[in-house]
């Protein structure tokens, strides 16, 4: 009789931990937090301004993406561009969604260019500038390509991690 009850104990002991596993998987896979797909490059803007400030940034639009990184308005979905106000500035931020995940790499790459030219441009120039430039960030999650230079990048690039 004692046999049994240890039995049915270890049995009861091991359906708990069962039900708690399943319970711990269930709760971190989904977070609330929604697929890269499904966000938009506003959304993510929003959480990645929380991290920084905006204030001696100007927005850019669709010919300004396209004078900077040479990107062709048919790859983009959605994207928000900050640059400095300033030409003596190196401070800049792009979130980009591309309309189809197998075009990340180029438009990376279309970026890493641009960081190439402006590494040129403040080497001499701007010494504190250049520095922000090497310093930068370059990351992709899904369809998102974020690129920032800025004293914040830290900072930013959580905040970039964290929308997802």
């Amino acid at each position: 009789m004692k046999q049994r009850r240890k039995g049915n104990r270890k049995f009861l002991a091991a359906i708990l931990v069962i039900i708690v596993i399943i319970g711990v998987l269930a709760g971190c896979s989904g977070k609330g937090d929604r697929a890269a797909e499904e966000l938009s490059a506003i959304e993510v803007w929003e959480r990645v301004q929380q991290a920084m400030n905006p204030d001696d940034l100007k927005q850019g639009d669709m010919n300004k993406l396209q004078k900077l990184y040479h990107i062709n308005a048919a790859e983009i979905e959605d994207f928000i561009l900050y640059t400095a106000s300033s030409n003596v500035k190196a401070d800049e931020l792009s979130i980009i969604k591309v309309k189809d995940v197998n075009q990340v790499e180029n438009v990376k790459g279309k970026i890493l260019q641009r960081i190439k030219a402006q590494m040129v441009k403040f080497k001499d120039y701007r010494p504190d500038e250049y520095f922000l430039i090497q310093k930068h960030v370059l990351k992709t999650k899904g369809p998102f390509i974020i690129f920032a230079v800025s004293k914040e990048v830290e900072k930013i690039e959580l905040a970039f991690a964290d929308a997802f």
